[in-house]
């Protein structure tokens, strides 16, 4: 069994997916929740869950990104974790992270990668125009938002909505592809699971 930890900022519903899922025969299972802000809404789930917390909180550190990284670093070790999911962890991590990581640390962006990398996906989808919008996990590499896909789910753009209603929609789909690509990947499958919405 892969000891994962799962890094959350705010209410962490994708950890909970992921969690839910890590039992029973699944080659994973959900070891540390560590967030970078104390209010993060995660943590209470992650204890309700049983699962051991921490907050490496990002403000203790300004512009100390190195520094940040480094605790963060100690306590994923003190943890014996051995893989890394970033579910709605928003801060952008460092060449040097990425590497000690690579191959072991996966993220699920709300976009159809590799359009609409970083913040407003939902918003930017609907400027465009796009008639499909979507999901994605990935491996993470130093590149933001980058890395080998591993997972894509869509879903149809319909007339009327906004931002926030895409949000809506996409995070049940969220929830089914992320456990999907984790549990693939961790039993040594790199084939790209694909859902429709």
């Amino acid at each position: 069994m892969k000891r994962v930890g799962i890094l959350i900022s705010g209410g962490g519903s994708n950890m909970v997916a992921l969690a839910r899922d890590m039992v029973g025969d699944h080659p994973g299972r959900a070891k540390l929740v560590i967030a970078n802000d104390p209010g993060a809404g995660g943590l209470l789930k992650a204890n309700a869950l049983r699962i051991p917390t921490a907050v490496v909180d990002h403000r203790d550190f300004l512009k100390d990104r190195e520094g940040f990284e480094a605790e963060l670093q100690v306590v994923l070790e003190d943890a014996g974790i051995e893989m890394i999911a970033l579910a709605g962890f928003m801060r952008i991590l460092t060449p040097g992270f990425t590497a000690k990581w690579a191959g072991r640390m996966l993220n699920i962006h709300p976009s159809l990668l590799p359009k609409y990398k970083g913040l407003h996906t939902h918003a930017r989808a609907l400027e465009a125009g796009d008639t499909q919008h979507g999901c994605t996990v990935h491996e993470v590499t130093a590149d933001l938002d980058d890395g080998p896909i591993l997972g894509q789910a869509r879903m149809d753009v319909r007339a009327g909505d906004t931002p926030q209603s895409l949000a809506e929609r996409l995070l049940p789909l969220e929830h089914q592809l992320y456990p999907a690509v984790l549990r693939r990947y961790l039993a040594g499958d790199r084939r790209p699971v694909m859902l429709d919405g």
